[in-house]
C-alpha cells in the first residue's frame, strides 16, 4: 500500500487494534497514539457496517444461534454478519428501484404495494438467492432481479393469505394487514401487481446488454420461479392447506407434500434459480436443489413450532392461528419435541447436500442454521 492509498477497512481496523494494544501495555505514549487521517477515513466510511458487530465468546461461536434475521444475529460462517450487513441494503435499494414511485398514477395501488413490501420482512428469500448465486460465481447484476422477484411473490402471497376469505388475519409483520389499511379490493390488486411485476422484472432485459447465455439463464430462472409459484407449488400447497383445515386424518406424508409445495417450493426456487443465474454446473445445481428441498421444509416446520410457542408480539402476526383453525401442523402430528427433531434433521440434510461446495457454501450453511434456529 502506497502512502497515497486509503487502507481497506480491515487494514485500518488492524492498525487501530495495534495502537490500542500498545496503549494498554504502556508501550506507546498517548500523544503518539493517533492514527493517520486516511486510516480514520477508512474506518469512518465503513462505520455503518462496523457498529452493529458484537464480539462473541468462543463458546457462543460454537453453539446454535438462537437470534433471528430481524435482530441481525447471523452465524459466523463465511463472515455471516458482515455478509448480511452488506447485502441487505443492496436488496432494499433494488426493490425500491424495481417499483413505481408512490406518486405515480394511480397512487393508491403503488402505496399499497410499497406498504406491504417494505413492512420489515427479514428478506430470507432474496438472501438465499444471493448466497446460492455467489457460491457458484454469480454477481449482483445477475442475481438481484431474481432476488427482488421472489420477495415480491412472497409478499403477494402474504397479502392474499391474510384476506378474510383465506386466513383472515389482522396483523402481518407487526402492522395492520393490507386489507385492513386499503380494503379488500385494493389488497387483492396489490398482490396481483406484485406477482405481475416479479415476472416483468425477470424478463425485462435490454437486448443490447444481454448475451444469449444471460438471456437463457434469465428465462430458465423465470421458469423455475413460475413452477414454484404455481399450482404444483405455492398455489397448490395453499389449496391443500385450506382443504386440510379441520381434518383429523391428515398424515405425515400428506402434511409434508403440502408444506413442500406451499412453503418449500419458493425457497427451493431461490436457491436453484440463484445457482442458474450464477452459472452453476449441473452437479452444483443438483446439490443446491437438495439443499433447497431440505431447508424449504425445515422453514415450515420451524414456522409451526413458532406458531405454537411464540406470542403475537414476537411473531408479528396473530399467534395460535393454526391451532384455532384446526390446521395440520408438525407440532400437532409430532409434538414440540418431534417437530424440533425434524427441523434439526432437515438442517443436517441441507448442510450435507452442499458439503461438496466447501468454503463456497459457507454463507448458505450459515443461513440454513439461522433459519432453523430463529425465533419469530
Amino acid at each position: 500500500m502506497t502512502a497515497e492509498e486509503t487502507p481497506t477497512f480491515e487494514a485500518a481496523l488492524q492498525k487501530l487494534d495495534e495502537i490500542v494494544q500498545k496503549l494498554e501495555k504502556g508501550d506507546l505514549p498517548l500523544e503518539q497514539s493517533s492514527c493517520s487521517s486516511r486510516t480514520r477515513a477508512a474506518i469512518s466510511s465503513w462505520m455503518p457496517m462496523a457498529v452493529p458487530r458484537r464480539r462473541r465468546s468462543p463458546a457462543a461461536t460454537g453453539e446454535a444461534l438462537r437470534g433471528d434475521l430481524a435482530a441481525e444475529q447471523p452465524p459466523t460462517d463465511g463472515g455471516g454478519r458482515q455478509w448480511l450487513e452488506a447485502r441487505r441494503p443492496r436488496i432494499e435499494a433494488a426493490l425500491d428501484a424495481a417499483l413505481p414511485a408512490e406518486s405515480l398514477w394511480p397512487p393508491t395501488i403503488h402505496r399499497a404495494v410499497r406498504y406491504s413490501l417494505f413492512a420489515g420482512g427479514k428478506r430470507i428469500r432474496p438472501l438465499l438467492v444471493l448466497a446460492a448465486g455467489e457460491a457458484v460465481g454469480g454477481t449482483d447484476d445477475a442475481l438481484l432481479p431474481l432476488a427482488c422477484a421472489v420477495e415480491m411473490i412472497h409478499t403477494y402471497s402474504l397479502i392474499h393469505d391474510d384476506l378474510p376469505a383465506m386466513d383472515n388475519d389482522d396483523l402481518r409483520r407487526g402492522k395492520p394487514t393490507s386489507h385492513k389499511v386499503f380494503g379488500e379490493a385494493i389488497a387483492i390488486l396489490a398482490g396481483d401487481a406484485l406477482l405481475t411485476q416479479a415476472f416483468h422484472l425477470l424478463v425485462d432485459v435490454d437486448p443490447r446488454d444481454a448475451s444469449d447465455e444471460r438471456l437463457s439463464r434469465r428465462l430458465r430462472a423465470a421458469a423455475i420461479l413460475g413452477a414454484a409459484a404455481g399450482t404444483s407449488g405455492l398455489i397448490g400447497g395453499q389449496v391443500a392447506d385450506l382443504e386440510a383445515e379441520g381434518r383429523d386424518d391428515v398424515g405425515l406424508a400428506e402434511l409434508e407434500r403440502l408444506h413442500r409445495a406451499k412453503t418449500g417450493a419458493l425457497l427451493g426456487a431461490c436457491v436453484v434459480g440463484g445457482g442458474v443465474l450464477g452459472g452453476a454446473s449441473e452437479d452444483d445445481l443438483g446439490r443446491l436443489a437438495r439443499f433447497g428441498e431440505a431447508i424449504g421444509l425445515a422453514f415450515q416446520v420451524v414456522d409451526d413450532i413458532l406458531d405454537a410457542t411464540e406470542g403475537a408480539a414476537q411473531l408479528g402476526k396473530t399467534a395460535g392461528k393454526d391451532a384455532a383453525a384446526g390446521k395440520a401442523t408438525y407440532v400437532r402430528l409430532l409434538g414440540l419435541d418431534g417437530a424440533r427433531q425434524t427441523a434439526a434433521r432437515l438442517l443436517s440434510d441441507a448442510q450435507a447436500a452442499i458439503a461438496p461446495l466447501g468454503e463456497r457454501g459457507a454463507v448458505l450453511r450459515g443461513l440454513a442454521g439461522l433459519i432453523v434456529d430463529r425465533h419469530a
